[in-house]
C-alpha cells in the first residue's frame, strides 16, 4: 500500500481529480527518510524510539562523525534503503542550522539516489 504524498512539514498533496495523491518508490523512500531524520524522539508517543531528532542539534556543538553515524543508523531502519553498499553521508553544521547530503541505493529501483536537506533555527 502506498503512502500519501506528504513531505516533512508540508501539506498533503492532491491529485488532479481531487483525491489525495499517493507516493511510491523513490519519492516514498525519500519522504520516509526525511520524516525519520527530522522527527524528534518521543514526538510519536506510540513509537517513542522513532526519529533521529536532527533539528534538536541545531546550534549545538556536534561531532561530525557521530552525526553521520546517527544518520546512517536511522536510514538502516527504513526498508527502502539497501544496506550494502552503505549510504554515504556528508553532514555539515553551521551557526543557525545544519545540512546533509545523502547518497544511498533505493530498494525498488536498485539505483543510487541523492537526498539533501537542511534544518534551520
Amino acid at each position: 500500500m502506498a503512502d500519501l504524498f506528504h513531505y516533512f512539514s508540508g501539506d498533503l498533496q492532491f491529485a488532479s481529480n481531487g483525491d489525495l495523491q499517493v507516493v511510491q518508490s523513490v519519492q516514498e523512500s525519500q519522504q520516509r527518510i526525511l520524516r525519520r531524520l527530522l522527527t524528534n524522539q518521543l514526538d510519536y508517543w506510540w513509537h517513542g524510539e522513532y526519529g533521529a531528532g536532527l533539528p534538536s542539534y541545531v546550534g549545538k556543538p556536534v561531532n561530525k562523525s557521530a552525526m553521520e553515524t546517527l544518520i546512517k543508523t536511522q536510514m538502516y531502519l527504513e526498508q527502502s534503503v539497501v544496506q550494502s553498499p552503505q549510504p554515504q553521508v556528508t553532514y555539515n553544521d553551521f551557526f543557525a542550522g545544519l545540512s546533509a547530503l545523502i547518497q544511498y541505493v533505493e530498494t525498488d529501483t536498485q539505483q543510487q539516489q541523492t537526498l539533501s536537506f537542511s534544518a534551520k533555527i
